[in-house]
């Protein structure tokens, strides 16, 4: 069966059925996972065991860590989720946990650990820095991974005793709608291993079976002690692997500890995990079919690394091995897993060459180009370890030069939509996906992309749709279909050059078609075209005034979308929409189902095809924005590392919420004097420290003007 889904819902999914206890604690980006664990509760949903989950959540992620402890401990099969500064917080239950031999599993959106600023986007470097709690690792690089490995690595923590960090990479696959293949659950069940659960929950403290733990030991014989779980380190990977040729044959699919893609006969191989494994695999699949012999070893199994499954996989004809991290292990002569393939390539050869280097650190977009280049960088007589990809280091020269313009032929259509945060326009780009993909043979896949402020910030909706399965995990590059919510984006962001040839441009604007037209640049101009790009212009704040939706047009917008994108039938289109509204809506009252619904009856009342006049393109005095208007225009991806000498420990100047003027609000509120009574509210509620009170001395009283004398309250 197949059914449209985010990494975070495939996850909780398989976690919920093995589940017998959740201990939470909410944060960003693994909080849908504990979300949906306690709506499916509440609802009664079941878990493998006949009983719904019993779900507590507590005052932080240490208190769910210390709650998941205490009801290992008994006898139940329990799980949490978390990220980032969350999972670092459980680090000293976990080593607890897997010292004890407990059988749990965190399920992680692995996140960036705060260091000079605090990032809620996602990398490994959480993960490296629990890897030597004694958990094992198990890594997701897609979203079908996240459903089928989830099962796998509890299927194998109640047979091996050692406990799993399950992850998958924050954003990038946990918010990423894919359609998957729904595993069979009852299959899946059929796979515990019934002795081994019997087995703990006999170990389970309870007064017919008392045992004490949390014992102290002497250093003469703690070390022994601590050696004596080696077995069952060592025992894993084959428990891991036999559990993935069990989900292999339920799947279809083909789940190793590491899997290997690419040519037999590879001489340059890239070994990485987490989901810019279908990056690379996209481009070893391209360079292959013009000869050249590249390949990939995508990691699954990160803790315990397993030499022989690594070399089982690793082809014989290897020269060189680029090892990529996710992370970045300051003052280490490398990261982790480059570390751990060193190691295990110089036991064996010294003949093959190891670089390895960092990328994608804090959700940076890893293309097709980056990875190509990799493959050329190891083969240059500049080659070197501890580099960097998809920055520009103009300090310490570590960096990797790409072709900027390379760009992998595809077949997918892209759409991409910006709109800003609380605007809904997320929410209509996941219900065009679903829409789409739910009722088509088309694949689909939807990304989004966000800034840190959240309500008033910049999201960018990625959209893909194909009739094959899509493995392209960095944003799109030109789209068939642009829309934008704010004309105020066209300012400074380069959105036209994100349309492909013969293209469409919607926006939302209430300006005239002229008044349109004269706010593009030359450059704007010159683009569309060149490119021929056909421009929308709809006033969507227009028609939800007149219907009563003040300013929510997200389902305005996402009606003209289907009506201009072609993607499946109009009417049926508008159907399900409807549908989706009435059932969201139905419980709330009033009449807010009724009027979207006329709303979307008149979305195209006053949409027009706006034609560009031809012109002499000349070109503009080049605009010199500081550091931080770049940054706010969304491209501070173009700044190299020089830019920040001056902040390497995260401190910035005061007042840089100058340079931070997005007009997004086509309404500015005045201060009515006459209207005032002085009651000060005004100011506490003001987000902004617009309006501001003061306490005037007696000499301020006496020099006031009698204008305001009469309104001056006397707080004695």
């Amino acid at each position: 069966m197949n059914k449209i889904m985010d990494g975070n819902e495939a996850m909780a999914l398989s976690a919920y059925n093995f589940t017998e206890v959740s201990g939470l604690y909410p944060i960003t980006p693994a909080s849908p996972m504990g979300e949906l664990t306690d709506k499916w509760a509440s609802e009664g949903k079941k878990n493998f065991f006949g009983t719904p989950v019993k779900v507590v959540e507590m005052e932080s992620e240490a208190g769910a860590a210390g709650m998941i402890h205490g009801s290992l401990l008994s006898g139940s099969l329990t799980s949490t989720y978390t990220a980032s500064q969350g999972l670092l917080l459980m680090i000293p239950d976990m080593y607890k946990i897997a010292g004890e031999l407990l059988p749990g599993v965190i399920n992680v959106s692995a996140r960036t650990v705060a260091t000079h600023a605090l990032s809620i986007f996602g990398d490994h470097s959480d993960i490296y820095a629990a890897r030597s709690t004694g958990f094992s690792f198990l890594a997701s690089s897609s979203v079908q991974d996240a459903m089928d490995l989830t099962c796998v690595a509890y299927l194998s923590t109640i047979k091996g005793k050692i406990p799993f960090v399950n992850f998958m990479d924050g954003f990038r696959t946990s918010h990423e709608l894919q359609k998957i293949d729904v595993i069979n659950y009852d299959a899946v069940k059929k796979l515990i291993d019934k002795d081994a659960l019997k087995e703990f929950r006999e170990r389970g403290l309870n007064p017919n079976n008392p045992k004490t733990h949390g014992t102290n030991q002497n250093g003469d014989v703690y070390f022994q002690a601590l050696e004596s779980r080696n077995k069952y380190y060592d025992a894993m990977p084959d428990i891991v692997n036999s559990y993935m040729k069990e989900i292999n044959k339920i799947t279809g699919r083909n789940y190793k500890p590491f899997n290997y893609y690419g040519a037999v006969n590879a001489t340059k191989v890239i070994v990485a995990m987490g989901s810019v494994s279908e990056t690379i695999k996209e481009v070893v699949s391209y360079l292959t079919k013009k000869g050249e012999a590249v390949g990939l070893v995508e990691v699954h199994l990160f803790r315990p690394f397993s030499v022989k499954y690594f070399l089982n996989i690793l082809p014989k004809t290897v020269k060189k091995i680029i090892v990529l991290d996710r992370a970045k292990d300051a003052g280490d002569v490398g990261e982790a897993l480059y570390l751990d393939v060193l190691k295990v390539i110089k036991d064996v050869s010294t003949k093959v060459k190891v670089y390895g280097g960092r990328y994608g650190i804090s959700s940076k977009n890893t293309t097709p180009a980056m990875i190509k280049s990799l493959f050329d960088f190891v083969d240059s007589k500049d080659a070197h370890s501890n580099f960097t990809i998809g920055i520009e280091d103009d300090v310490t020269f570590r960096s990797i030069k790409y072709d900027k313009n390379f760009i992998l032929p595809s077949t997918s259509t892209c759409f991409m939509i910006y709109g800003y945060g609380s605007d809904g326009m997320v929410s209509a780009s996941k219900d065009i996906i679903k829409i789409t993909g739910n009722y088509s043979k088309a694949y689909v896949q939807g990304y989004f992309q966000y800034d840190s402020k959240k309500s008033g910030g910049v999201t960018i909706s990625h959209l893909r749709f194909d009739s094959h399965s899509i493995h392209s995990e960095y944003y799109n590059f030109l789209n068939r279909f642009v829309v934008c919510t704010k004309d105020s984006y066209l300012k400074n962001m380069r959105i036209f050059d994100k349309i492909d040839d013969n293209g469409i441009f919607l926006l939302n604007t209430h300006m005239s078609d002229k008044e349109f037209i004269d706010s593009l640049s030359n450059y704007n101009k010159r683009i569309i075209i060149k490119k021929n790009i056909k421009i929308y212009l709809v006033d969507a704040e227009e028609i939800a005034k007149l219907y009563g939706l003040g300013n929510k047009i997200s389902a305005i917008m996402e009606t003209i979308i289907f009506k201009l994108g072609k993607l499946i039938d109009f009417n049926f289109a508008i159907e399900k929409i409807k549908e989706g509204i009435n059932n969201k809506f139905s419980g709330k009252g009033g009449d807010i189902a009724s009027k979207n619904l006329r709303a979307i009856d008149n979305a195209l009342s006053n949409i027009r095809e706006v034609k560009i006049p031809n012109m002499q393109y000349i070109p503009e005095m080049p605009k010199q924005y500081t550091k931080f208007e770049i940054i706010n225009n969304m491209d501070g991806d173009s700044l190299p590392v020089s830019s920040f000498m001056d902040e390497a420990d995260g401190a910035l100047d005061a007042g840089t919420s100058k340079y931070e003027k997005r007009d997004i609000s086509k309404f500015v509120p005045c201060y009515d004097s006459s209207k005032c009574i002085s009651c000060g509210l005004c100011s506490l509620v003001c987000p902004h420290a617009v309006i501001r009170p003061f306490i005037l001395d007696s000499n301020e009283v006496l020099d006031a003007p009698d204008s305001l004398k009469s309104k001056l309250i006397d707080i004695k």
